[in-house]
């Protein structure tokens, strides 16, 4: 039996693996610029028609974001993030802090359990460049360090399903946080978060990440 021929539809699913193997590696990262048609094409064997199309599927899904007259730009590194950030544009912030709770309390617990050295200094960093930045007046530095924070302590969970949940709510997190004019308000609840994950005390962890988020909901 003859060998089928490569049919332009196999050409673009492989260019969608290509361009899908540079967002799981890290390469390509949310915000940025993808190269042009001709270098991509060229970069995965294939043509720019073969780009175009590729592009389109995944524009598609959601995990790029095709600007005329600007370029394309990762949207998303997964499926799952995609979606995450589509839903959060439609719902409430009740909803997106329920979520949240769902999430970061379960993820506390099993940071608490698994956590590695490694995950404790990235939490302790967090809290240090708050602090830092409280102190210097710098607002986008207090708001980067909040959301590294948590962002620590669902990775530190070691669960990949729960971090890609996780990173489509980042941006409405990042937006929802508000620079203290005085002291910290959250400060102990963080505290509280970081000291239990630390003491391995998984009751402990999610309690304070449960308190956090009800105190963060006012």
């Amino acid at each position: 039996m003859p060998l089928a021929p490569t049919h332009t539809a196999s050409l673009v699913d492989q260019a969608i693996e290509g361009m899908r193997a540079l967002l799981a590696s890290g390469e390509w990262t949310v915000g940025t610029r993808i190269p042009p048609e001709p270098v991509l094409g060229a970069s995965l064997g294939v043509s720019r028609n073969t780009v175009r199309e590729a592009v389109k599927a995944l524009a598609h899904v959601g995990l790029l974001e095709v600007r005329r007259g600007d370029g394309t730009y990762v949207a998303a590194a997964t499926e799952m993030q995609a979606l995450m950030r589509r839903q959060v544009d439609r719902v409430e912030l009740a909803h997106l802090l329920e979520v949240r709770h769902a999430i970061e309390v379960r993820a506390a617990a099993l940071a608490a359990e698994r956590r590695t050295t490694e995950d404790l200094a990235v939490l302790d960093a967090a809290v240090a460049s708050k602090r830092t930045a409280l102190a210097a007046g710098d607002a986008a530095g207090f708001v980067a360090a909040d959301v590294a924070f948590h962002i620590g302590v669902v990775a530190a969970a070691h669960n990949p399903l729960l971090v890609e949940l996780y990173d489509g709510l980042v941006e409405t997190l990042t937006a929802s946080i508000e620079t203290p004019a005085g002291p910290d308000a959250l400060e102990a609840e963080h505290d509280a978060v970081l000291d239990a994950i630390r003491a391995g005390d998984v009751d402990a962890a999610a309690v304070a990440s449960a308190v956090l988020l009800e105190h963060v909901a006012g």
